[in-house]
């Protein structure tokens, strides 16, 4: 199915570290196996087998991954839990096409592989949990958000910092005002993906399907250094440090500030690399004022680069005109202007999550697919703000919105990309 042209209210309208239990309750583990919810998984190690653990309270009755040893490795992980050995697939096309009764699917992929496998859950109106990013491309994630609203299903991006309490706190301190009108922020991630290269040719591994892991991309003979973890190195696949890391630490500012629509991305970085993604960036997306909000700039940096008022290791500054507040995931800082200034933070006003796989697993059974606080509706801008960095420092640098073209100044080819055939299912 062909992509509809993207306008400027559709494309902009608007951690692995982290440990499951922090941020995920148990959701109801002593239900009677006849009343769980048939989930599948596909791609089941690494941050696969976090969100396998943050659904097991459910029937994980299928799992699929073009890799023997992952595999295996979760169906042990499902056994180990007390479930039975679920039913397996190496071809995700088929096991949505012939699992009818799923209630869900957890997609947990690389980058490249949510956008198709997410596309097809939804149009089987299936409910979808996918990793973030959402997808690899803008126009991809402007596609799921519209098929998650057409399909009223419930769906969650995998971003579950939002669920823990020390961001609830920065949200409800900004919105107090406590540092006044906020008209810049500094977000630093000292993480970087980066020069991805193509090593020679070689036979795939016997336990590896890598025509089936290539998906949607181009076709392209085996190599090693891609497969299981550095895929996020490539443009063909990923989308180096801000593709991987902006949509848990960029998450809060948008939360914070109600932001949707960048109207100009500016990036620094090195040389653009045809295959590898950079080792730094420093991307600038400036928003326009908005309601009662002024107009902000939101500053990334990553790779090492970092701005001198910037604290040791990764976190928010946000700058307002009445001071400043330096937060990352579990601590907040207020500082004020003036030797007097004082502030006192707010009562608590955005109730506690019930934990972020919780969310969507009660949107299902409750069928309120609005209810997430990461669904599509909310992480699909989130994703297109950030794969926009992409699109502006692969374009030469920025994207400014063309509201005479209805569309941002950079080839179109750079917003989205084609399926191999077979592929969009």
């Amino acid at each position: 199915m062909p992509i509809p042209p993207i306008s400027r209210r559709r494309v902009l309208r608007g951690a692995a570290a982290l440990a499951t239990s922090s941020v995920a309750a148990p959701f109801i583990r002593t239900r009677p196996i006849r009343d769980r919810l048939k989930l599948a998984a596909i791609g089941v190690a690494n941050r696969g087998a976090a969100n396998v653990d943050g659904v097991l309270s459910q029937d994980v009755a299928v799992m699929c991954d073009v890799d023997s040893r992952m595999l295996e490795r979760g169906l042990a992980q499902v056994e180990a839990a007390g479930q039975k050995r679920p039913k397996t697939y190496v071809d995700w096309r088929e096991l949505l096409d012939q699992e009818k009764d799923l209630a869900g699917v957890v997609i947990s992929t690389p980058d490249h592989l949510h956008a198709p496998i997410a596309r097809a859950a939804l149009r089987r109106k299936i409910a979808v949990y996918c990793e973030k990013p959402l997808s690899r491309t803008v126009e991809e994630a402007q596609q799921l958000q519209d098929l998650a609203k057409s399909s009223g299903v419930a769906t969650q991006m995998g971003t579950q910092i939002h669920a823990t309490n020390n961001y609830r706190r920065v949200v409800e301190a900004i919105r107090a005002g406590a540092i006044g009108d906020v008209h810049t922020v500094h977000v630093v991630c000292r993480k970087s993906w980066s020069n991805g290269k193509f090593s020679e040719p070689k036979p795939a591994p016997a336990y590896l399907d890598w025509d089936l892991w290539l998906g949607p991309t181009p076709e392209r003979p085996y190599c090693g250094g891609v497969h299981p973890a550095n895929w996020r190195r490539f443009w063909a696949f990923g989308t180096g440090t801000v593709g991987d890391m902006a949509c848990h630490w960029v998450d809060l500012v948008h939360w914070a500030l109600d932001l949707k629509t960048p109207v100009a991305i500016e990036v620094e970085g090195p040389a653009v690399d045809p295959v590898g993604t950079p080792e730094w960036m420093h991307v600038k997306w400036s928003h326009a004022a908005e309601g009662a909000r002024k107009a902000v700039d939101v500053h990334w940096w990553d790779g090492g680069s970092a701005p001198e008022l910037a604290p040791p290791g990764d976190s928010h500054v946000f700058l307002g005109t009445k001071g400043r507040i330096v937060s990352n995931y579990s601590s907040m800082k207020v500082e004020l202007d003036g030797a007097d200034a004082t502030w006192e933070a707010p009562a608590p006003s955005i109730a506690n999550s019930p934990g972020h796989y919780v969310e969507w697993l009660d949107a299902i059974e409750k069928g309120t697919p609005s209810s997430p606080l990461c669904s599509f509706d909310y992480s699909g801008p989130l994703t297109q703000t950030v794969l926009l960095a992409t699109v502006a420092y692969r374009a030469g640098g920025q994207a400014r919105w063309d509201a005479g073209a209805g569309s941002f100044d950079v080839d179109p080819k750079l917003l989205g990309s084609e399926d191999r055939p077979g592929w969009d299912v």
